[in-house]
């Protein structure tokens, strides 16, 4: 089986597609195109590069040499600026045209800048890229005061590089506690402690109202909404995604706050796949259209991508060799995603969706650890633990399965948590 396929995007989705369609297709030709400078590299570690913990060496994960090895021509410093769909063709910003049998869209996201005076003065970073961490470590290693804005996953990674660059911090959220949306007061005080023992100091009901510059144009203080200012020579934020949809303008495919595909990473375009974090993918545990942005779901979505386009090009040549349509062996997407956080003394982590659901338990054991689930008709659609990572797994399958518990929440939130002791599923 032969086959031109083309990847936008060397993130870990395009990529881990990459490889799969290459350990399928032995003799297709696959390229890549990436609108960065380097090949692939961990977007995870980035941040402890940023924090001053590790070298720049560790950061790559693929070198151009692999994709030598494997004959997938990589195309980096390249931004794709049309597809046509209906010729099968996408065309570069240096007017190199490219033609595809299948095409698959990993272009991620670009950080939200905030709608305020200043927000693009020197000294105010947003994270996502290694060149990104670059910037940040060279600024914080000079930098005395700072604020972090966007009580979520990514900001506290900026609030970990405060309190490891030793700025004297503070994290502006707007609701009374971080990640409100998944965490309530009791469990996220752990978090505010931890924060706090890092030379971070949060404030609540807060954010921002402008940022003040100097005179040559930088960053010197933080004003909120309440008119709070906080001398800050150094800015982080991490309010969210644009995701990278403008090379799809002029084409049918279906976009909705990101690129909407079906179980098996399809869009509403035929011959052409998305993966990563700026899907809207259909997730079959839940029965409903959700987004995800961990590292082990883009990688999941690549591979999955890749052996559906393999086996729609297979069910094509089939048709075309007999002229009758045959199904080809499509896999469905389904997959619990975690994230985890290692800037504390303790563990942190979230799997599935945790900020969905219309009932939730939760369990305080000790100051350091707490857990809470979230249920969607009767079944566990996500959760967070603090402290003791060792409930995920059973959690997790639980989900997978998509079984009724919520009747159970005094099982579950048992410390030990043990799947014996629940009422078995009722037969089908």
């Amino acid at each position: 089986m032969a086959g031109s396929y083309v990847i936008i995007g060397d993130g870990i989705a395009g990529s881990s597609a990459a490889e799969s369609l290459r350990e399928g297709a032995p003799d297709a030709d696959i390229t890549v195109i990436t609108d960065e400078g380097e090949a692939l590299y961990n977007r995870i570690l980035i941040k402890e590069f940023a924090k001053g913990k590790l070298p720049a060496a560790p950061m790559s994960i693929h070198d151009p040499d692999w994709y030598d090895e494997r004959d997938i021509d990589l195309q980096l410093d390249t931004h794709v600026t049309e597809i046509d769909t209906d010729a099968h063709t996408l065309h570069t910003h240096e007017g190199t045209e490219y033609s595809y049998d299948k095409l698959l869209v990993a272009t991620g996201g670009t950080p939200v800048q905030l709608p305020v005076d200043n927000s693009d003065a020197e000294g105010i970073h947003h994270f996502w890229t290694f060149d990104d961490a670059r910037a940040i470590k060279e600024h914080a290693e000079d930098a005395d005061t700072g604020v972090v804005v966007g009580a979520g996953l990514l900001g506290i990674d900026f609030a970990a590089i405060c309190g490891a660059q030793e700025i004297d911090a503070h994290y502006l959220m707007r609701g009374e506690c971080w990640w409100r949306y998944a965490l309530s007061k009791d469990g996220a005080d752990i978090i505010h402690d931890a924060l706090e023992e890092n030379n971070v100091t949060p404030v609540f009901d807060s954010g921002v109202d402008r940022f003040e510059v100097d005179d040559s144009g930088h960053i010197s203080s933080t004003v909120d909404p309440n008119g709070e200012t906080y001398d800050s020579e150094f800015a982080g934020v991490a309010i969210g995604l644009d995701f990278n949809l403008e090379l799809l303008q002029g084409t049918d495919i279906e976009r909705d706050n990101g690129v909407v595909v079906d179980e098996y990473m399809q869009t509403s375009v035929d011959d052409v796949y998305a993966a990563g974090d700026l899907t809207r993918f259909y997730d079959t545990i839940i029965d409903d259209y959700a987004q995800n942005g961990s590292w082990g779901s883009a990688k999941e979505q690549g591979s999955i991508a890749a052996q559906n386009m393999l086996a729609d090009t297979v069910a094509s040549e089939t048709q075309r060799a007999d002229g009758e349509a045959v199904d080809g062996e499509e896999e469905a997407f389904r997959w619990v995603s975690s994230y985890s956080i290692t800037h504390f003394d303790f563990p942190f982590l979230s799997f599935g969706h945790p900020t969905l659901g219309d009932d939730h338990a939760e369990a305080k054991f000790s100051d350091t650890e707490w857990r809470r689930l979230a249920f969607k008709d009767g079944k566990i659609v996500g959760g967070v633990l603090i402290g003791d990572l060792a409930p995920q797994s059973k959690y997790k399958k639980l989900a997978r399965e998509e079984r009724v518990v919520a009747d159970q929440k005094d099982v579950l939130m048992r410390e030990e948590v043990d799947l014996d002791e629940l009422a078995p599923a009722p037969e089908q």
